[in-house]
Order: structure tokens, then C-alpha cells, then sequence
């Protein structure tokens, strides 16, 4: 008989785990050891299988499942305590006081191979639960990467395009250059998005592409028309890898923001330079023009997590992040992150 792609099963064979047969094993060995302290058989016999059965109660209880686990030590501990019961039994009368002393011996060792698995299961759940956390965290991370690396790109695209739209009729000559830097936008946003796939593939263990640091503020700032650069290559190199990559992302959001909420400026400064304090990262605007207003498009497009967000990622590093009115009329962004190096005069 044929068997469907996909649907293969295999017949006449039975594939088990080691662990799927703890309790079937002890709860037979203890119905094993119950019907030999009934039929009195003696106790050199019968204490290697009533040694036998203590790992296996631990063993159920690290890696049973609940209900077969429960079935399974139930009838474990019952075993134990029969068995030095029926010992003392068979040989002379004995006291009930000292027939409850000899079952609760056993009851404690058998309770505590029970006690020891639990707790190999509870660890086993709880670091469980630390890597689902872990993972979860991570994917909150890719995500809010790609929200400030690919939100910057997009919101260029859609500024430029607007742009290409109104000079098209005035000045086609202009759509040109405007598309070439659409291009531009579009394929670091696909770069960003690539990098952001590639550390999902590569999570389990195996190296990731690096996130963007300072040394990528020159080709962010000059995708920026009336973009103004000027960094302090040693304060830079001061911050450390986990700073630096901040103070990119501080430097993404903020002019990502520009172009969202500043629709009309015409030039950005971004800075970096050191300070009393370590290094400070400042992007400001100009003022926009008086009645100009946000295309539709890009108002669409101005909610996300902002600068909210990258406070905690700020703060995160041990710096301080502050944003507010300009001296020029605009708006400015500035990070102060402390230097790996605090020795740097």
C-alpha cells in the first residue's frame, strides 16, 4: 500500500523514550514488591528490587508526565512502606508503634528520592521559562531595531517621493536625482531588514551581523539632504561597543523625527564631541519654514516608539538622553554616554 508524501508512519515498530517507561516500570515493580511482602518472601530477596525502586521514584518524578508520575509513586511509596512492615511481621509480634516507626523509615527515603526529582524538574522548568523570557526579549529587541533602522529609511522614501511629485510638473529634470536617492533609502532599508533576519537564523548560537555604530553616521547623515557632520574621533572611539551602537540608534530616531515632524528643514547638524561628563551626541534642526505642513503620507506614518524608547536604551548604557526646543528655533536631540575609558582627559 502506498503511504502519501508527508504522511509517512512506521508500522509494526514502536519508538519510545527512556523516560516514557520510568512509571510503567515502577509502578510494576512496586505491585511486584506488594505481592511478594504478601506472600512473605524473604528479605534478602526482595530489598535489592526495594533498592532498586528509590532512583526510579526520583526518576518518575524529574521526568514523568503529572498524572502517570502521580499514579506511579503513589504506588512506589506504598511499596515502601509495606515492605519493612511485612518484614517484621513474618518474623515475630511486633508493636504498632514500632511497625509505624519501620514504615515511616522507608516513607522518608522513598519520599526523598521524590523530593529530589521534583526539584530537578522544578529547576528544569524554571530555566525553561528564563529562555523563553530570553527569547521573548530578543525578539522585542530585533523588533524595535528594525522599527529604528527601517523607519528612517521608509520615512525618506515617502518624504522624496512627495518631493518627486511636486516637481514633476515644474521640473522634471529634478525627479531624477530624487529617485536615485529613493533607490538609496529602499535598499538600506532591505540591508536593515536582511541584518535583522540573519540575527533571527543565527540565534541559536552562531555569529550575527553587527549593528551599526558610529562609524555608519557619515552615509546616514549624507542620505540627508542639508546634512551637517562633524565628530570627534577620539571621543568616539572612547564609548564603548554597546554605547556606540546606541548613540547610532539616538542618532536614526532623531533624524528620523526630522523628517516626520519638521517637514521644510533644511538643515541638520549632528555632532559628536566630548564632554566633562563622556561623550555627547546632539542631532538639531532648523526651524521649518512658516505654513509649511506634513504630506498625509507622512503623517500616516508618525507614530511608533520615538524617543520614549530610546530613553530606556539611553539610560540603559548609563547615559542621559534629553530632547527639546532648539536655540535656532528648531529642535534638538543630545545623548551623553559615559566613556568605556574614564581615564580620557
Amino acid at each position: 500500500m502506498a503511504v502519501p508524501v508527508g504522511g509517512a508512519r512506521r508500522v509494526g515498530r514502536v519508538s519510545l523514550k527512556p523516560r516514557e517507561v520510568y512509571a510503567p516500570v515502577l509502578a510494576s515493580g512496586a505491585v511486584l514488591s506488594l505481592v511478594c511482602s504478601a506472600l512473605n518472601v524473604p528479605g534478602r530477596w526482595t530489598l535489592p528490587g526495594m533498592i532498586a525502586l528509590l532512583p526510579l521514584i526520583a526518576l518518575v518524578a524529574r521526568w514523568s508526565p503529572p498524572r502517570a508520575a502521580c499514579v506511579a509513586g503513589c504506588l512506589g511509596v506504598a511499596a515502601a512502606a509495606w515492605w519493612p512492615v511485612a518484614q517484621l511481621l513474618s518474623g515475630g509480634p511486633w508493636s504498632w508503634l514500632e511497625l509505624a516507626g519501620a514504615a515511616l523509615f522507608w516513607v522518608l527515603f522513598a519520599a526523598g528520592a521524590a523530593g529530589a526529582g521534583l526539584y530537578l524538574r522544578r529547576q528544569a522548568a524554571l530555566a525553561r521559562r528564563v529562555v523563553r523570557e530570553a527569547r521573548r526579549q530578543q525578539q522585542l529587541e530585533l523588533a524595535r531595531d528594525l522599527h529604528d533602522f527601517v523607519a528612517h529609511d521608509v520615512t525618506a522614501i515617502v518624504v522624496l517621493a512627495q518631493a518627486a511629485r511636486c516637481v514633476a510638473s515644474r521640473d522634471p529634470e529634478q525627479v531624477l536625482p530624487l529617485l536615485e536617492r529613493i533607490e538609496t533609502a529602499g535598499q538600506s532599508a532591505l540591508a536593515s531588514m536582511d541584518r535583522t533576519v540573519h540575527t533571527l537564523r543565527m540565534a541559536g548560537g552562531g555569529p550575527t551581523a553587527p549593528t551599526p555604530g558610529l562609524e555608519a553616521l557619515e552615509e546616514l547623515v549624507g542620505r540627508f539632504e542639508g546634512g551637517l557632520l562633524d565628530v570627534d574621533a577620539e571621543a568616539a572611539a572612547a564609548l564603548s561597543r554597546e554605547a556606540d551602537t546606541t548613540a547610532y540608534r539616538v542618532a536614526v530616531e532623531a533624524l528620523t523625527n526630522v523628517r516626520r515632524h519638521a517637514h521644510g528643514a533644511t538643515r541638520v547638524r549632528v555632532v559628536v564631541r566630548g564632554v566633562p561628563d563622556g561623550t555627547e551626541l546632539s542631532v538639531v534642526n532648523d526651524a521649518p519654514p512658516r505654513g509649511s505642513r506634513r504630506g498625509p503620507l507622512v503623517r500616516r506614518l508618525s507614530g511608533g516608539t520615538g524617543l520614549a524608547g530610546l530613553r530606556g536604551r539611553v539610560e540603559a548604557v548609563g547615559g542621559v538622553l534629553n530632547a527639546g526646543p532648539g536655540e535656532a528655533g528648531g529642535w534638538q536631540v543630545s545623548a551623553v554616554f559615559p566613556d568605556a575609558n574614564p581615564s580620557r582627559t
